[in-house]
């Protein structure tokens, strides 16, 4: 689900919604394996709360104007 910033600004407010609240979904996840053990790739961790960051702060931009 790697998606560039210039990808993402491609997309409607509802499609920025719905990623938003798939990697929130995933984020979950993660820390969910990573408490029980079950973490294998410790890097997505980062990966996934960047994307997070990526996908609010083109919401608010595209928000401004």
């Amino acid at each position: 689900m790697a998606t560039t910033a210039a990808e993402l600004r491609q997309l409607t407010a509802t499609e920025l919604a719905e990623r938003l609240g798939e990697a929130r979904q995933e984020l979950f996840n993660l820390r969910f394996q990573l408490a029980t053990r079950k973490l294998e790739n410790h890097n997505r961790l980062g990966e996934v709360r960047r994307q997070i960051a990526r996908i609010l702060t083109i919401a608010g931009q595209q928000r401004q104007g």
